[in-house]
């Protein structure tokens, strides 16, 4: 089962065999591939061409034209259903507000400054602990707000490093 958003209508979706339900109504259609990208579609006496555009994997998004007007469909499946209904839907997209020193170590280098945008994976800071250089990465994306430590500053375990 799937539900699909298009503009502000929710549908939920369900393939049984060779059918395809939308909101338990069974859909009379007839669909022909053309090419890689194009279908025809034959609904209700009705014919629709229908183009994909594009794909987010990611998000779940698909952007069709169907007779030449662009539609995007937002697709939630069993798993991301489960996770709205725990309440687990917001955790990926949670913005971060701070780094924490994994470890007590010395700051050996800051790669950033305040005002810079950062991207999941950017390199932060290098921290030394254990005669081991650590780099700390960022978490998410975000903009620095504030750096609370200094190049060769100790520091302990959570200490707060960076604000986002």
């Amino acid at each position: 089962m799937f539900k699909a958003k298009i503009n502000k209508n929710s549908y939920e979706v369900k393939f049984e065999k060779n059918d395809a339900y939308v909101d338990e109504k069974i859909i009379d259609w007839d669909i022909t591939k053309i090419n890689d990208r194009s279908y025809h579609i034959i609904s209700n006496n009705v014919s629709y061409r229908a183009e994909l555009v594009s794909i987010d994997h990611k998000t779940k998004v698909i952007a069709l034209k169907l007779n030449g007007k662009k539609v995007e469909v937002a697709l939630k499946d069993k798993f991301d259903l489960l996770l709205v209904k725990l309440g687990m839907d917001t955790l990926a997209s949670a913005k971060m507000a701070e780094i924490k020193a994994p470890m007590p170590g010395l700051i050996l280098e800051i790669q950033i400054k305040v005002g810079d945008e950062v991207k999941k994976g950017d390199p932060i800071m290098i921290l030394e602990a254990m005669k081991m250089e650590n780099v700390l990465k960022s978490p998410g994306d975000g903009q620095v707000k504030a750096i609370k430590v200094n190049k060769g500053q100790s520091v302990e375990k959570n200490q707060l490093l960076v604000q986002f």
